[in-house]
């Protein structure tokens, strides 16, 4: 398997352009990769500044077109999930029949390619999304093809915010309280993917690209650094 997961947070032009050079290096031997924009209301319009931002590699992606998408995905040699809000995503992939097709693309070897919800909706579940349930999916059951959850847009700690030019302590949850709400519940382990941030995984073995923290159900958390060698249940090699 060929999978990358993103976490988003490419504001900067230097962040930019390392996620233009990892999408052409995880699509290097694609030419026909299907861009599924169903986390966001706009398709169409999603599909166009997808395509700009990437440059000249931008006419190796297709946007999904509903009416064909099963047989779409099906013969795609690459996959991109984009980002948005993660119910309405996952709502759709059921909605539309899409979730089989893209785990048998995926296990016969295409390169997915995930950020934000995109990479979510690769978890077994969609269940450590940050985002607002918009509407109701007729499951939480995602793609699985990675064994771990990510909580994707991760940062530790809590938040301040700016009122009237001062800095304000946010005291409501931090994300580590949330993912340890999850794990009342649930035992699959929790990768808190930070801004900027990757996951390479082969079926294995999976490899960090920038930053992350590693949640446990039955044990402390751990920082993985940039590089970090793991297994399915986030046990560093």
């Amino acid at each position: 398997m060929r999978v990358l997961l993103g976490s988003g947070g490419i504001g900067t032009e230097e962040r930019r352009s390392k996620f233009r050079d990892l999408i052409s290096d995880h699509f290097r031997d694609s030419e026909n990769v299907v861009f599924i924009p169903l986390a966001t209301h706009d398709h169409e319009k999603r599909t166009v500044r997808l395509k700009e931002s990437l440059g000249p590699i931008g006419t190796k992606f297709h946007g999904l077109n509903l009416d064909r998408g099963f047989d779409q995905i099906l013969a795609a040699d690459g996959v991109y999930v984009g980002g948005g809000n993660s119910f309405l995503l996952n709502r759709d992939l059921h909605k539309y029949g899409f979730i089989d097709a893209l785990r048998d693309v995926v296990k016969r070897g295409a390169p997915y390619l995930g950020v934000s919800a995109g990479s979510n909706v690769a978890c077994p579940t969609m269940m450590t999304t940050n985002d607002m349930p918009i509407v109701m999916p007729q499951s939480y059951e995602a793609l699985g093809i990675v064994p771990f959850q990510i909580n994707p847009h991760y940062y530790p700690g809590k938040i301040t915010f700016f009122s009237e030019g001062d800095s304000n302590d946010h005291f409501g949850e931090s994300r580590q309280q949330r993912i340890s709400e999850y794990h009342q519940h649930e035992s699959i382990p929790v990768l808190g993917l930070w801004e900027g941030s990757y996951v390479e995984w082969d079926g294995n073995r999976g490899r960090l690209i920038g930053r992350a923290s590693a949640f446990f159900y039955d044990s402390e958390p751990l920082e993985f650094k940039d590089g970090a060698i793991f297994d399915g249940n986030l046990v560093l090699e």
